[in-house]
């Protein structure tokens, strides 16, 4: 079997099915190259391929391969021609008996060989260090510098491979892309022993090879928290949108134990938001996730802990203890809690779009997406602000953008700057009073059925992205029981729970709810999840921060 430190420098590997000589390539290699290279020794080829596709995964670099020819089951040039598919910028050197350098000469056709050696390499001065000096400086000049990243194998048309790569995004986890039809992600299938039916192939900076990961598996191997440090805390936040931040933020500075949850990325839709621009402090305008990067950042330097992929399922009330649950069945307690769930864009239901998501059809920016958007043309459908925002980041790159709106006008629910914008961008069009009739596509969205909310002939269009954004829904059906809610599903809470001047009729306490509580004392919302709420990225941090000083003057009464 291979042999290797546990180092990060880059790789020369030597096979030979000879022990002793085996040992004694590797012992002069080590003693002219070991400070700045790591040595891997292998005594068969199956052994040494497999050594190939461990460092492959890792994302090390393999510089120089010496290789005996005379191995039984796989000779030097089988193997070679093996390790060529996997690192195919490494230098090649074959190990040779005089009998057999005919067989070295042919091999220089068949894995373009870089050098044949004669053995015995005797002394190693003469014979074997200037040619592997040559050849280290070779592959030096050449780029294959190593990628210190995750990297995400799939197809362009693969909603799996789209979700990954919006978590990977979302979360600032770097990534690099290899399409599974392009060398670089075949040699990646290979190394991991992944046959591409199923994608996406992932494999972290570890090796560690993850096919269709679920969120919570990719997030544990990425470096994301994902299970708590303790068993009780002062304050959880569920949600890590705007509001959630917020809420953390406050809470971990002003000294509560803080934990704050979320499900799939902090940010929320906001975090989604290619450009925000009427947020205070930020007159040249700010990215959703540096936004989103920021606050997740401060929230961590006040010791704030931000759980990710951690799904929420229930809440019970035990004592004073609240305790939240999640998917796997494990839970999480603590004194109080902020519900700042948020609101996911709602599903167009059209014929088509289900089967066609991820694979040209996308809810909220998808901003991976949006590289391959140059030069086509782009539909959104919506017509608040994340669409427009949404729209004028597009227009950059894409032929053209055309916002499908139901309404009579964007004045209804777009900001009057983002409008203005809108009619300023020559790429840009809006088609009012028009909704989509049905999607078209074979594994892709290829065509638009539209048609006028008046009835009237449909027209079909080209289309291959279109990014959707028509309106919100609370995300709060696990609260059933539990949290009074209204007939939408936002969140009742404050004045909203006494409009008849009385409190809910299992209300035990003799004050009323404070603005930001529930009908469950010391569970509180914030953000887009509460009924009536602005559905503003400032008023979410700020009810964030309001309900914070509710926490404290909760358990203050406590």
């Amino acid at each position: 079997m291979a042999q290797a430190a546990e180092t990060a420098r880059t790789v020369i590997l030597t096979v030979d099915d000879d022990p002793g000589v085996s040992r004694a390539i590797a012992r002069d290699l080590r003693r002219h190259y070991g400070a700045d290279h790591r040595i891997v020794r292998a005594e068969s080829g199956e052994s040494a391929l497999e050594a190939l596709r461990e460092l492959k995964l890792r994302g090390d670099l393999v510089a120089v391969i010496l290789a005996d020819y005379r191995m039984p089951q796989m000779n030097g040039i089988e193997f070679l021609e093996q390790a060529l598919g996997i690192y195919p910028g490494a230098r090649r050197i074959l190990l040779t008996a005089y009998a057999d350098t005919n067989a070295a000469i042919d091999a220089i056709n068949v894995v373009d060989l870089d050098h044949y050696l004669l053995k015995p390499w005797d002394p190693p001065e003469e014979k074997l260090y200037p040619v592997v000096d040559d050849l280290l400086s070779a592959w030096r000049s050449s780029d294959y510098r190593p990628v210190p990243a995750t990297k995400v194998v799939g197809h362009r048309w693969s909603a799996g491979s789209s979700r990954v790569r919006e978590f990977l995004a979302r979360n600032q986890v770097p990534y690099r892309w290899y399409s599974s039809d392009e060398p670089e992600g075949r040699r990646l299938l290979e190394a991991a022993g992944a046959q591409g039916q199923r994608l996406p192939l992932v494999v972290t900076p570890d090796g560690t090879a993850l096919i269709e990961p679920e969120p919570a598996e990719l997030a544990a191997h990425v470096g994301l928290a994902t299970t708590p440090a303790a068993d009780f805390y002062d304050l959880v936040v569920i949600g890590g949108g705007p509001a959630g931040l917020g809420a953390a933020v406050y809470g971990a500075s002003e000294g509560l134990r803080t934990v704050l949850v979320e499900r799939s990325a902090t940010g929320g839709q906001a975090g989604q938001s290619s450009r925000i621009e009427n947020y205070l402090g930020f007159p040249d305008g700010v990215s959703g996730a540096q936004l989103t990067d920021r606050a997740r950042r401060q929230a961590g330097r006040f010791g704030a802990e931000i759980l990710t992929a951690r799904e929420v399922t229930g809440l019970e009330v035990n004592g004073a203890a609240r305790v939240v649950r999640f998917s796997d069945g494990s839970a999480v307690a603590a004194h109080s809690v902020i519900l700042a769930t948020g609101v996911s864009y709602r599903q167009l239901r059209a014929p088509g779009c289900d089967s066609l998501t991820g694979c040209g059809v996308y809810y909220g920016s998808s901003l991976t997406e949006a590289a391959a958007c140059q030069g086509q043309d782009v539909y959104i459908v919506g017509g608040a602000n994340s669409a427009g925002q949404a729209a004028m980041y597009l227009a950059r790159g894409a032929k053209s953008v055309t916002l499908l709106v139901r309404g009579e006008s964007l004045r209804a629910s777009m900001s009057y700057y983002l409008i203005q914008q809108i009619e300023e961008t020559p790429n840009i069009s809006v088609r009012t009073r028009t909704v989509v009739e049905e999607a078209h596509g074979d594994g892709h969205l290829e065509q638009l059925t539209l048609k006028g909310v008046d009835g009237g002939p449909t027209e079909l269009v080209d289309c291959q992205w279109m990014f959707v954004f028509i309106g919100a829904a609370p995300l709060t059906d696990w609260l059933d029981g539990t949290v009074l809610r209204d007939e939408h599903g936002f969140i009742l809470a404050g004045p909203d729970l006494t409009a008849d001047g009385r409190p809910p009729a299992e209300w035990a306490l003799d004050r009323p709810p404070y603005h930001l509580e529930t009908n469950v004392p010391g569970v509180f919302v914030a953000g887009d999840a509460r009924a009536q709420s602005a559905k503003r990225v400032a008023s979410a941090v700020g009810e964030g921060a309001m309900a914070v000083m509710l926490v404290h003057r909760y358990l203050e009464q406590s």
